[in-house]
């Protein structure tokens, strides 16, 4: 719980106002809620003839005598008036003072729970707001072994259930328990023998309730993974439906799905259980108590007369009072722990420091003017080597072809030129510049990435092609869509280039979208360009039009690509065979062909000698 607060303090120091003013309002709250209750015993006077002769004005003293001046005033104005045989304009006054109270006990209610309003929204969305922001920097290696199902739990559902829970521990540790203690003041100070047994009820209590408790926490964060695991398949489900319909999957789906769903209703129905047990067990130990207070307060009264019975009625409203806040205790420490569970979900990712930091001596890159250095580079993923002691020199304005077999390590090459994964071994540079040492956003920013796979948003291509560039215009997008032979098919879109997409561009044809990313990396204009098997999930029409694009793209660029067509990369200044993570041949088309080698079968292989 401490180490919970502590890292919320960051997020609620930016709210402190309204920390302040939730705990003077809870003050005034729980001072409220006790002089409410013994407000009803200058009515039970005044109704049963009970109430103090003062005949005399009593005479202020200063605070320390404010409890016996207030009394005393009360009484001597009711007096006077029950001498004065005005027995209504009495109770008017007793009936108006207990109405008094009442509505101040609520407004102060009312203030309170305004501001913890306010400090709770505000707290988790600034902390949804950075989880989000640290979530998108954290590099890529972070989410190689990931479900995406279980990160959006942690941003969506743990928060909210830290909204729904955790902070109602400012009741916990402010409102309720003052309003005990106020309450057990006044109660002292009536009769300190009936206070005895409503103090030995509260540990005993508490005692009872909290052995429930101790599974519920590694209950709730069980719940919160498997909620995780229910959205990653909900995801996955959605990404794939294809997939699971062409290959009759609906029932395995369906059967990992209920899985997951039976075993949240089996932990949520015992979180369930021990919450709602809290309340009745709490409340019937209390029960038990005003039973034992209304045996003893009764010989009190009736044969000892140590205590006036208006007074004991009095007593027992404010013990009673007390059920509500120690039973509001009690189960806000399980809602409490359900919200713990939530936050260390929540604060285990926002801990989670970025393996791949710019360094604090790291300078900008501006330009690319001479060439790209690949040196001695050794890479693994994991365990085994993808690259062993690679080297490749890259000149401004060649364009250089990777091919080889799957695995031999040509996309391992882009993802470590973009800096989304960092060398074991060698380094590359750009420009003599070692990018560990160039700002991520810089060495980014001179590169243009496509990918096999077009990664397009829902929503229009105007703003999918804003990613490029944000301040594009629209002759500078159109223009971009017309180097990608997009244009063609956008112009004649209903809504031209303001036209949705829908969810990852499925409305647009795999050719069609995959000249949209073409589009979006030639209105970026980067210097470099990275090919990473652009047009291998094309048929023959789609990459014909895609390739005469990419040509298109990479005029008077420097381009990188990563081919599995050979057709591609015939005219390319060079190509890199690899295998394994190394070159085992490199050349120009003809001369590789002429070599009979391993270039020579790939070749073969496509039937295209």
């Amino acid at each position: 719980m401490k180490k919970i607060i502590q890292q919320l303090l960051p997020f609620i120091k930016n709210y402190k106002k309204h920390v302040v003013l939730n705990i003077v309002f809870n003050l005034l709250y729980a001072l409220f809620s006790t002089l409410a209750f013994v407000s009803l015993i200058p009515m039970l006077n005044v109704l049963f003839d009970r109430t103090q002769k003062v005949t005399k004005e009593p005479v202020w003293n200063g605070i320390g005598g404010l409890k016996d001046y207030a009394n005393d005033l009360l009484n001597y104005k009711v007096s006077s008036l029950l001498e004065n045989d005005n027995a209504q304009m009495a109770l008017l006054i007793v009936v108006a003072l207990v109405i008094f109270t009442f509505f101040l006990k609520n407004l102060f209610g009312y203030l309170s729970m305004q501001h913890v309003m306010y400090l709770k929204n505000g707290v988790l969305t600034d902390l949804r707001k950075d989880m989000y922001k640290h979530i998108i920097e954290l590099p890529i290696s972070f989410y190689s072994k990931r479900k995406k199902g279980d990160i959006m739990a942690r941003i969506l559902g743990d928060i909210g259930e830290m909204q729904n829970s955790f902070f109602i521990i400012l009741e916990l540790i402010i409102r309720e328990p003052l309003s005990i203690v106020f309450s057990l003041i006044v109660m002292f100070s009536m009769s300190w023998q009936l206070s005895i047994f409503v103090l030995l009820f509260i540990p005993i209590s508490g005692f009872l309730i909290s052995s429930i408790g101790k599974r519920l926490k590694r209950q709730s964060l069980q719940t919160q993974q498997e909620a995780g695991r229910l959205i990653s398949t909900v995801e996955e489900t959605l990404s794939g439906l294809k997939i699971i319909k062409s290959y009759n999957a609906e029932q395995a789906f369906k059967k990992r799905f209920l899985k997951s769903a039976d075993k949240i209703l089996n932990l949520i129905n015992k979180i369930g259980v021990k919450n709602n047990l809290a309340g009745p067990m709490s409340e019937f130990l209390g029960i038990i108590t005003i039973a034992i207070l209304l045996w003893y307060g009764g010989k009190l009264v009736l044969i000892e007369k140590v205590i006036e019975g208006t007074t004991f009625i009095g007593f027992m409203a404010l013990a009673y009072g007390i059920l509500t806040p120690a039973k509001a205790i009690s189960k806000a420490s399980y809602r409490v722990k359900n919200g713990i569970a939530a936050a260390d979900r929540v604060f285990e990712i926002l801990k989670q420091e970025d393996s791949m930091p710019d360094l604090k001596n790291a300078t900008e890159l501006s330009g690319f003017n001479k060439v790209i250095e690949l040196k001695n580079i050794s890479f693994k993923y994991e365990n085994e080597f993808v690259l062993k002691d690679f080297s490749l020199k890259v000149k401004k304005g060649e364009t250089v072809a990777l091919v080889g077999q799957s695995g031999s390590g040509k996309s391992t090459i882009a993802n470590l030129l973009t800096r989304f994964y960092d060398v074991n071994e060698g380094s590359i540079s750009i420009d003599g510049k070692d990018i560990k040492h160039i700002t991520k956003t810089s060495l980014r920013s001179q590169i243009g990435l496509v990918t096999q796979d077009s990664i397009l948003f829902n929503n229009s291509i105007r703003n999918n092609l804003k990613i490029g560039s944000e301040n594009a215009t629209e002759d500078q997008m159109i223009e971009a869509l017309k180097i990608a032979n997009a244009w063609e098919f956008i112009k004649d879109l209903p809504e031209g280039i303001d036209t949705n997409i829908g969810d990852s561009g499925n409305s647009l044809s795999g050719g069609q979208k995959q000249r949209l990313s073409i589009a979006r990396a030639v209105l970026k204009n980067s210097p470099i360009m990275v090919l990473d098997e652009a047009t291998s999930a094309l048929d023959t029409e789609s990459e014909q039009l895609v390739q005469v694009a990419l040509e298109n793209m990479m005029k008077n660029r420097t381009s990188i690509v990563i081919a599995h067509r050979l057709s591609t990369i015939q005219n390319a200044d060079f190509i890199v065979v690899m295998k394994q993570g190394k070159i085992i041949e490199q050349g120009k088309h003809q001369e590789l062909l002429d070599k009979k080698g391993m270039y020579h079968k790939l070749v073969l292989l496509q039937s295209l000698d």
